[in-house]
């Protein structure tokens, strides 16, 4: 995969780790909601290879949780992986805040912060997979072993149908 310039502190972050990645740009209908079902539409690929990247709130602190778009986070799954007794969505601003993009374009790289980061083990099935690149309409495409290795992410069944 060809690497690009850097537009977001998403596709920065990677570069700097030296990880092999694609930028995959597609336009983003404002009026839609779900949005990665819209890019795995868009760009043409197997919506469980498309990754959305959630955060979790503990009561304490926030956390990082990326599942694919074909299912939802199991918050039980993840208060267990987190070794927590509870988890719940983090508030959307606290969400934007914390990581410094826009829910919709969250992505796992670039945070402000360095926040513990859960990945399905499903995403391990894939070659490659697709986040959010850090702003709606861009996502970035590369091997999951590097998403694991860059967010320093734990693996754990989080997601369910």
């Amino acid at each position: 995969m060809a690497k690009r310039s850097a537009p977001t502190p998403a596709a920065a972050a990677l570069q700097a780790a030296g990880v092999d990645f694609a930028e995959r740009s597609y336009h983003h209908d404002s009026a839609v909601t779900d949005f990665g079902q819209e890019a795995a539409d868009a760009l043409g690929v197997d919506p469980a290879r498309v990754l959305k990247t959630l955060l979790v709130d503990d009561g304490s602190a926030l956390a990082v949780a990326i599942v694919p778009v074909t299912g939802q986070v199991d918050l039980k799954a993840v208060a267990a992986a987190l070794g927590v007794k509870k988890v719940a969505m983090a508030d959307p601003r606290a969400a934007e805040r914390s990581s410094g993009y826009v829910v919709g374009g969250i992505s796992p790289f670039g945070q402000r912060r360095q926040l513990r980061t859960l990945v399905d083990t499903s995403a391990l099935e894939h070659g490659t997979v697709l986040v959010s690149g850090g702003r709606r309409g861009l996502d970035l495409e590369l091997a999951p072993a590097d998403l694991v290795r860059v967010t320093d992410a734990t693996t754990a069944d989080i997601a369910r149908a």
